[in-house]
């Protein structure tokens, strides 16, 4: 008689771009997930040529091949977070909407707006901010903008503490059940995360790291935080969990390339740590 497994947990699916240099994108999305225990899968939506200087082309996956890449996985294995990452075009974003409204309905979604690289290259079109707007932020379980794209998603001057905690009350009155606007992209010598959601708000406080090794911070935050809620860990510990781990990543970077280059996510394996 085959014995009975505990049902799994930490299953992401990830439906984000790749990127070529290792630093952001899926590849990112995959070290983190990985870092926090949890098991990462991939559907692609663009291939890019990039590195840490820049992105130098974009090839969009079609999207019916987006779409069987969903569907695969999540038939075959299951998932206990979504999360999503660059979607560039209103259709893209619009396929990601339909199908997981119809293939996981009740799995939470840690929806990161995607708009901008750390090098400035842009990475969506105006409609498909649009379609993000009214598709993919109602329901989010959690949305996390960086103050230019809590701006952009809400019109508000997002500058200081109070700008994050504005556009955070917005964007939970558009639908949105958790959201953390990050204060990376606003001046200090202290960096202060805003995370409201429909239970409670919390602010979460780090020194500013000095550094130019910050590439695919934004998707590697978003990641450990999915592969955490995964987990059943509470939103405001997995946040928390999550900033620690990437103010590890970014203090432990290698600085590899010429640019803008990737954290390392894997310091605590390089110390022996869990």
């Amino acid at each position: 008689m085959i014995e009975k497994r505990p049902v799994p947990k930490g299953r992401v699916l990830v439906i984000a771009g790749s990127d070529s240099g290792g630093g952001a994108g899926i590849q990112a999305d995959i070290k983190a997930i990985m870092a926090m225990g949890g098991y990462a899968m991939t559907a692609v939506t663009a291939i890019t040529v990039q590195d840490t200087t820049g992105v130098h082309d974009v090839h969009p996956v079609p999207l019916d091949t987006v779409r069987q890449q969903v569907g695969a996985c999540l038939k075959d294995i299951g998932a206990d977070a979504i999360k999503t990452g660059m979607l560039a075009t209103a259709e893209l974003v619009e396929l990601a909407a339909e199908v997981l409204d119809m293939r996981a309905p009740d799995t939470p979604r840690i929806i990161d707006p995607v708009m901008v690289t750390t090098s400035g290259h842009r990475l969506i079109d105006e409609r498909a901010v649009e379609a993000l707007s009214s598709r993919l932020l109602p329901g989010a379980w959690l949305l996390t903008p960086n103050a230019p794209e809590a701006e952009v998603l809400t019109g508000e001057t997002v500058d200081s503490v109070d700008g994050q905690k504005r556009a955070a009350e917005v964007l939970l009155e558009r639908g949105a059940k958790g959201v953390l606007v990050k204060g990376g992209h606003i001046p200090g010598r202290t960096i202060t995360d805003v995370l409201h959601t429909t239970h409670g708000e919390w602010l979460f406080e780090s020194e500013r790291i000095v550094t130019t090794s910050t590439h695919g911070t934004g998707c590697t935050l978003a990641s450990a935080i999915a592969a955490l809620v995964g987990q059943d860990i509470s939103l405001n510990d997995a946040v928390e969990t999550a900033r620690n781990y990437l103010n590890g990543a970014i203090r432990s970077a290698k600085g590899f390339g010429q640019g803008h280059g990737p954290v390392h996510h894997g310091w605590h394996m390089d110390r022996g740590e869990a």
